[in-house]
């Protein structure tokens, strides 16, 4: 049994590239469960000052508010832990990942819950998963020196415990004359 978490950071519904390039993974994979967030159709906030600090306050001493405050990156993380490989649709924008796939991110990177610090420096809590990053970019070659996009997702990962990681570089597959 394969549950795949399918995750869409592209800003574009239609003409996106990405999109149709992680919506072949997916089906490649074949998975029994499929888990979608499309961070395009439901938004995710940036973090503030209460989930900065109710992040770090014991989960038993947590009072409503901060409970409150970190019910989303909870869902997010779970999604994440449900996951046995994670598809993620990642458009370049302007040398980086869209503003919206940065605040998946800063939700799902939680100390204690998807890493830790230790005295050999930190280790990633999310292992036995596998991520495949397809990266769509109008002009900026990826792995290159401008590339910021690609490295910093796969740092992202490896320090949240997913290190087998796949880049797929996605392609414009529609045709000049598609209407």
């Amino acid at each position: 049994m394969t549950t795949v978490l399918h995750i869409n950071a592209s800003g574009s519904i239609d003409q996106s590239i990405s999109r149709a390039s992680t919506g072949t993974l997916v089906a490649r994979l074949a998975p029994t469960r499929i888990i979608s967030r499309d961070l395009a159709e439901t938004p995710l906030p940036q973090v503030d000052e209460t989930w900065i600090n109710a992040r770090l306050v014991p989960e038993a001493d947590r009072t409503d508010t901060e409970r409150a405050a970190l019910a989303l990156s909870d869902e997010l993380i779970g999604e994440l832990q449900a996951a046995d490989v994670v598809v993620i649709g990642m458009p370049m924008y302007n040398f980086g990942m869209p503003a919206a796939l940065k605040a998946w991110v800063d939700l799902v990177a939680r100390p204690d819950v998807t890493f830790r610090y230790t005295e050999n420096g930190p280790i990633g809590l999310l292992e036995g998963k596998r991520a495949i990053v397809s990266v769509a970019s109008g002009g900026v070659p990826i792995d290159s020196a401008v590339d910021f996009a690609t490295p910093h997702m796969c740092q992202v990962l490896r320090f949240i415990g997913i290190t087998e990681i796949a880049i797929d570089v996605a392609k414009n597959t529609v045709s000049a004359t598609a209407a």
